[in-house]
């Protein structure tokens, strides 16, 4: 076993350490050494990470379990070593030991064999029968073979009946095999490249996967399902493996197993009421966001209309008409020498068109009053634009919510349809590809690449689960994270 300590100049999670691992030390000491292939061919087991984090900086442990000589394991040593940074962050691994757990196994082996020697001759030689049973046994684990192009580890029955279990490795079909279920086969572990005679095997059989009772078992479900159907879901019990358990429950577990739907409403069930707060907190943030977009349009507008009055030119007042409440009599002193005759000809009713009247110039300013100008007028399109972005992001941030847990990616169109949706996997090479997007939405972490990338194509928004630390602010491009919400 491998033990190695690392530091590394930033905060990360587990898988964050272990992919940097895998993909580092990937084609460095060819196919004989590579650790995907050691993993799958089950002569390492899965690497364990004990992670601290003090500040800005991540430190730790890591163990790899290797069934491999002497000289290959420190190989393996000396390649962790290389490995220089984890995500953006710089980083160095040290090998602190490199541990011959196989003397420990001998020296069990050397006092178990002392025990059945002891045991052997306090009790009777066993009979024919027991003799067959203990023979049977160990031509059962002896039967284990390959299957397809890629030599999978497979049960004899895998390609004969209708039914076929899918385990992570080599030694859990071994247990299987022990306690009498033929037909498993080992997928490799938690990976994304799943091999192509599992898809077919899924095309034609009923699959039940069978899984760890671990993080690593929701890892490989959530893999298989991104490439193939899975009809049944059994696990192990909380903490263990399957090459741990017993016979009974082994049985146990086969017996329990679960439609993929019911499984699938049991891992979710745990993060439902979680999604729908979240859910709520961001769809009122969004109707706060319309609503204060509104109030400063309006406010807006009154300013336009108030710019618009001081703008229009004064028209002439018509002559005051004396008032009916205070009728005119004969005798009474008339203002500005007037005489009775005129005052009779001004008590008639007095209905004059001021716009007849009035002069050309003040006609034609009167005219330019009730037709404005294009400019004055705003576009109704602009007027809408706003309200159409702010509907958008609320389907973008539904969106993320409902892709939640699934690995992909969704991109959308500037009115708000879905264009495509994709495994993240194939999300950068689609984007090269395609034109006239204007959002993106995906179940992982949106990186710095990915952020170029959008700029070149010209996309408006990127909604993810969190983002990569980014060197600098890119204010035409909105980024959204579950984590952190709007990224200013």
């Amino acid at each position: 076993m491998v033990v190695a300590k690392f530091s590394i100049d930033g905060l990360v999670d587990k898988p964050d350490i272990i992919g940097a691992v895998f993909g580092q030390t990937e084609g460095l000491l060819g196919d004989q050494l590579d650790l995907r292939e050691l993993q799958k061919s089950g002569k390492i087991g899965r690497i364990e990470i004990d992670v601290n984090q003090s500040g800005s900086k991540t430190f730790g442990k890591l163990l790899l379990p290797a069934s491999l000589d002497r000289v290959e394991t420190c190989i393996l040593g000396a390649a962790v070593e290389s490995v220089d940074r984890v995500g953006p962050f710089e980083a160095s691994f040290a090998v602190d030991r490199v541990e011959d757990t196989r003397a420990e196994k001998r020296r069990k082996i050397l006092d178990r064999a002392k025990s059945l020697i002891k045991q052997l001759l306090s009790t009777e030689i066993p009979d024919s029968k027991e003799l067959a049973e203990m023979v049977q046994n160990e031509v059962k684990a002896s039967e284990i073979g390959t299957y397809g192009p890629e030599n999978l580890p497979a049960g004899p029955e895998v390609g004969k009946g209708n039914e076929v279990i899918i385990v992570e490795g080599r030694a859990d079909v071994i247990t299987l095999l022990k306690n009498d279920v033929t037909n498993a086969i080992a997928v490799g572990g938690a990976t994304s490249n799943i091999p192509k005679s599992i898809i077919d095997l899924a095309n034609e059989k009923e699959i039940t996967v069978f899984v760890d009772g671990d993080r690593g078992g929701n890892l490989v479900i959530r893999s298989l399902l991104n490439v193939l159907e899975i009809d049944y879901v059994a696990r192990a019990p909380d903490g263990k493996e399957v090459e741990e358990l017993a016979r009974k429950e082994i049985i146990k577990a086969l017996r329990t197993k679960v439609p993929l739907d019911q499984y699938l409403g049991l891992d979710k069930a745990q993060k439902q009421q979680a999604a729908t707060n979240r859910k709520e907190r961001e769809m009122q943030q969004h109707s706060t966001n319309f609503r204060e977009q509104n109030r400063d349009r309006e406010r807006e507008h009154e300013r336009d209309r108030e710019r618009q009055r001081e703008q229009v030119p004064i028209r002439p007042q018509a002559p005051q008409m004396p008032s009916q409440s205070a009728p005119f009599h004969r005798g009474q002193a008339l203002p500005d020498g007037q005489s009775d005759e005129d005052f009779n000809i001004s008590e008639k009713p007095f209905i004059k068109d001021l716009r007849a009247d009035a002069p050309d110039d003040e006609a034609e300013n009167d005219g330019r009053l009730q037709t404005m100008e294009p400019s004055q007028i705003e576009p109704r399109e602009e007027q809408a634009k706003p309200i159409l972005e702010s509907v958008i992001l609320g389907q973008l941030s539904n969106g993320l919510s409902d892709l939640s847990g699934t690995l992909r990616s969704r991109l959308y169109a500037p009115d708000g349809n879905v264009v495509k949706e994709i495994p993240i996997r194939e999300l950068l090479s689609t984007l090269q590809d395609t034109r006239g997007i204007y959002a993106i939405v995906l179940d992982g972490v949106i990186t710095q690449r990915l952020v170029e990338l959008a700029l070149e194509r010209n996309i408006k928004a990127i909604y993810g689960i969190r983002a990569n630390p980014m060197p600098r602010r890119h204010p035409e491009l909105i980024l959204y994270t579950k984590e952190q919400g709007k990224i200013e």
